[in-house]
């Protein structure tokens, strides 16, 4: 599997776990985060399953715009690429970017609830959403383009001769120059 659509698979997943218990028994959730015991409110229900719904939506919504989920019945390529034949092209990138900034800020968060608090919660999901974070910000750096490969060589014209001489790429130049004279 693609690294970036366990990525997807995964941020989808996490934000279905962070739900479930948010829209099943939000009286728990918010009994629990209570510091005294009372009935929580008609609101405070409300709004836990409303995150619970937004949470859910948020994870259908980056596993379609990133074409983990297809909407057509033809599959292209798994790189992320912004051709414009590639129908998940013009949204797969700034959603990646998106859930980046999502996960950033809640590792971050949670990160400084457990440093104050000490709660075993905060620190799982501090751990789970760095995690997703730094998955994600590898396939902005390194799976979001198909590179850069010569149609002459077919060498990538990413690298260069310095320190070390690159033989292989010389070895096509001189192959094509060699075609191109005779």
């Amino acid at each position: 599997m693609d690294v970036f659509y366990a990525y997807t698979y995964g941020t989808a997943g996490w934000m279905a776990i962070q739900a479930m218990p948010l829209i099943i028994s939000p009286t728990v959730i918010i009994m629990l985060l209570s510091p005294e015991v009372r009935e929580p409110s008609p609101l405070e229900g409300y709004f836990a399953r409303s995150l619970g719904f937004s949470l859910l939506t948020l994870g259908l919504i980056i596993a379609l715009l990133t074409g983990s989920i297809p909407l057509t019945s033809t599959t292209t390529s798994t790189a992320i690429t912004t051709s414009q034949t590639d129908p998940k092209a013009p949204y797969a990138v700034p959603v990646l970017l998106i859930s980046l900034l999502y996960h950033s800020t809640v590792a971050f968060y949670c990160y400084a609830r457990y440093t104050t608090g000490g709660t075993f919660c905060f620190a799982l999901g501090s751990v789970v959403s760095a995690a997703l974070g730094s998955v994600a910000l590898w396939c902005v750096m390194f799976a979001s383009s198909g590179g850069r490969i010569s149609r002459k060589t077919g060498a990538d014209k990413r690298t260069s001769g310095w320190p070390f001489k690159n033989s292989e790429s010389a070895r096509e130049r001189k192959k094509v120059a060699r075609g191109k004279s005779g």
